[in-house]
């Protein structure tokens, strides 16, 4: 905890501890999927409430799961952090776009011969991570084939205040 000292040297709390928001979303191997992450709680463009993300951590499938593709195949599972709902996975250059990255699996006869987990874009390659200003983000996911049963984020998260209008220029531009 960061304790902020006053002239007279009486500690006081600093405004905003960071705290974490995890989600999950369940994938099939076939289609696009997504969920919703409520962030009404902590985001209130009228009241001048945002979210500031600061870190992201992904896991791709469930704890014990056993990352293997098809034999003598390549695979990919990925993910897409947004402030809309999407269709399916969409570039950096769209707007909605918080977080990226995908998990890329190559297996030869008997096992995974090589693994590479990139994150694409996240809040940490950013100077002071990334605000948000909508009430739902989504974590999108899609694989090539049904090797992850699931995939789980976790954000390291404060709460700031802006102006009014700045909060809601901000709620306008993620929508």
């Amino acid at each position: 905890m960061q304790l902020i000292y006053r002239r007279h040297f009486r500690p006081i709390m600093a405004k905003s501890d960071s705290f974490f928001i995890r989600a999950r979303t369940p994938t099939n191997g076939t289609t696009y999927a997504e969920t919703s992450v409520d962030c009404g709680a902590y985001v209130d463009a009228l009241g001048k409430s945002v979210l500031r993300i600061h870190n992201i951590e992904v896991q791709y499938g469930s704890p014990l799961e056993i990352i293997n593709g098809a034999v003598n195949t390549t695979t990919r599972s990925a993910f897409q952090l947004t402030t809309q709902s999407q269709a399916a996975l969409v570039g950096i250059t769209d707007k909605s776009v918080i977080a990226s990255g995908n998990l890329l699996v190559s297996t030869n006869a008997t096992n995974a011969d090589f693994v590479q987990d990139t994150l694409n874009v996240g809040p940490q390659h950013w100077t002071k991570g990334y605000l948000v200003g909508v009430e739902q983000i989504y974590l999108g996911v899609d694989q090539q084939f049904d090797h992850l049963d699931e995939i789980s984020i976790m954000l390291e998260c404060t709460v700031e205040t802006l102006s009014q209008s700045a909060a809601m220029a901000l709620a306008l531009s993620q929508q």
